[in-house]
């Protein structure tokens, strides 16, 4: 049997007779799945993320707050009023807990490449319809990272969304040193620990084009700020950063 026939024979097979001789459980809510599927997560996990609510948001960053007050007459927040940011704007899909966290554990982490295709489905919702987008650029992983992984899943993201929108995906950066992980470190850590980790590659058409950076999880933005600093020295004219969902820190001290 070739391996692409495969999956066409086991998508022949009754939804009964296969969840009768290949048992399996939902990754999410642990219920038992009645279908067939290249993702194990029953359609209701599947499908329940939703959208970033905020009564207020900075109109730059799109960083959720409480209140209006951190925001100026133009809608920006402190970070963007200072040039903190090495990028023009962000869009996220979702906050980073419940469904879509679990979701992005199994894309990661679980090897679940498969799901990429979903969740992208995710990030063009965010995407707004008129966004100017002439190359796509995936924030690279470092080559042990990728090596351990399988993949990079914001370059899968960054395809998907590259093809629907019919421009092109270009691994425009790359990562000259590993970095230890962000978790667990402040704003001033993270952006310590990315600074000067990211680089344009030689050859990379960038001169005055409208980049739109992919990631899947946006914390600080401290990751983002590195590779737009990185993607406008090499000529991007501007860079947006679309990810798939953003830490809610409204709530920390």
């Amino acid at each position: 049997m070739t391996r692409t026939a495969a999956p066409r024979i086991l998508r022949g097979i009754p939804d009964g007779i296969f969840t009768l001789f290949f048992p399996d459980d939902c990754r999410i809510c642990e219920r038992p799945l009645t279908r067939w599927t290249r993702v194990p997560v029953c359609p209701d996990c599947l499908h329940s993320p939703a959208p970033l609510e905020a009564d207020y948001f900075c109109a730059a960053c799109n960083t959720p707050f409480l209140n209006p007050f951190p925001l100026d007459e133009k809608g920006l927040c402190a970070a963007c009023r200072a040039g903190l940011r090495g990028f023009d704007r962000a869009a996220s899909f979702g906050f980073y807990e419940g469904a879509l966290r679990d979701l992005i554990h199994l894309f990661k982490y679980s090897g679940m490449k498969p799901l990429g295709r979903h969740l992208a489905d995710y990030l063009l919702r965010a995407l707004p319809v008129d966004e100017a987008i002439e190359a796509v650029v995936p924030v690279p992983l470092h080559w042990r990272k990728k090596w351990q992984r399988g993949f990079n899943q914001s370059e899968v993201l960054a395809r998907a969304i590259a093809q629907a929108r019919a421009v092109p995906c270009v691994n425009a950066l790359r990562r000259v040193r590993p970095t230890n992980a962000q978790a667990g470190l402040g704003k001033t850590a993270r952006r310590r620990n990315v600074r000067g980790a990211f680089a344009a590659r030689r050859g990379a058409d960038l001169d005055g084009k409208k980049v739109l950076l992919i990631d899947d999880v946006m914390t600080t933005g401290a990751t983002a700020t590195a590779c737009g600093l990185a993607l406008k020295r090499a000529g991007a004219k501007s860079v947006s950063l679309l990810t798939l969902a953003r830490v809610d820190r409204r709530w920390r001290t």
